[in-house]
């Protein structure tokens, strides 16, 4: 039998084992934007049924979800988000700002979002609560919680078809490249190494737990999407560090998210895994997603959208 891989333990690969996964993100993409019935998730997705059943079946059995039946002959139901579904809010606010500001977008969808409180069509905007200042990779430290340690590596082979539902749900998708970086939990976990200062391969390898091969490709898909870079440090042999690009670095929003969620829902009896400083004099981070225009933090209750035609996509990507 093979001896189980451990890695650093962490809420984000907490939250990505449940969330982490390209038709489990359009389908809560879907149900922000008024999906409840299975043909209407089919429809906005494009999942095939196998696939859309087995995700929604997932999502319930993860409290994500709710079933809740509107026909008894024959039995049809609804799926509606719980309480612990719509604390992934914030998330997926993070995640379609990303993929306003980066992802190509040319002939898709857009959503304006309005909030009722102010009134105003905002940005969804993260930031430090304790402070008000937004929040960035840049102004963010971090030291070891109670909850540090190991934990073996699952991985799964899912995971690997981290384009297939994306293309399939076509020019519908509201955040598909987001989906599909925040859906392979292998390149999300890279993200982590590196954003945590682990930057050399045998590094990132050992603080993941991956295969070589397996790194080596996704350290070349992220690079390709111009989230990473790499840079030399030695020419013979030539090794390299990688380092994120300003796209990379404006992911990271996404990450403390997820984190963020990860630690109320999946965080060990001794507490979180990592404890969050924020801006120059290191008080305690209070992430949240607040409006861009009255400042106030966002909940879904108060927000209502309108599907556009996309605008092209920001394509400052340098380093």
């Amino acid at each position: 039998m093979r001896e189980p891989r451990f890695i650093r333990t962490c809420s984000i690969w907490r939250a990505l084992e449940v969330v982490g996964d390209t038709s489990t993100l359009l389908i809560l993409e879907a149900s922000w934007i008024g999906a409840r019935r299975f043909d209407d998730f089919r429809a906005r997705t494009g999942l095939l049924n196998a696939l859309l059943s087995d995700r929604l079946k997932r999502l319930v059995a993860a409290g994500i979800f709710r079933k809740v039946a509107y026909s008894e002959t024959p039995p049809r139901f609804e799926y509606r988000l719980t309480e612990k579904g719509q604390d992934l809010y914030w998330t997926a606010l993070m995640l379609r700002r990303w993929e306003r500001r980066w992802a190509p977008r040319e002939g898709k969808l857009d959503i304006l979002l309005r909030h009722t409180t102010c009134g105003q069509i905002f940005e969804p905007t993260p930031t430090c609560l304790a402070c008000g200042e937004e929040v960035t990779a840049r102004d963010v430290d971090w030291t070891e919680g109670p909850g540090v340690g190991w934990m073996a590596a699952r991985y799964s082979r899912r995971r690997q078809q981290r384009a297939a539902a994306a293309e399939r749900a076509g020019e519908t998708a509201l955040m598909d490249e987001a989906a599909q970086i925040t859906g392979d939990r292998w390149a999300s976990l890279v993200l982590r190494s590196i954003f945590t200062g682990v930057r050399r391969f045998d590094e990132i390898r050992r603080d993941t737990a991956m295969a070589s091969n397996i790194l080596s490709e996704r350290l070349s898909w992220l690079a390709g999407k111009g989230v990473i870079r790499a840079e030399a440090y030695s020419a013979s042999p030539p090794r390299y560090e990688y380092r994120l690009t300003e796209k990379g670095l404006d992911y990271y929003p996404i990450l403390l998210m997820l984190l963020q969620w990860g630690d109320r829902y999946y965080v060990a009896p001794e507490g979180p895994p990592l404890l969050l400083r924020h801006g120059a004099d290191g008080h305690d981070l209070r992430p949240a997603v607040t409006c861009s225009c009255c400042h106030a933090p966002v909940r879904p209750q108060d927000v209502t959208f309108e599907i556009v035609e996309a605008a092209p996509a920001r394509r400052d990507v340098a380093s």
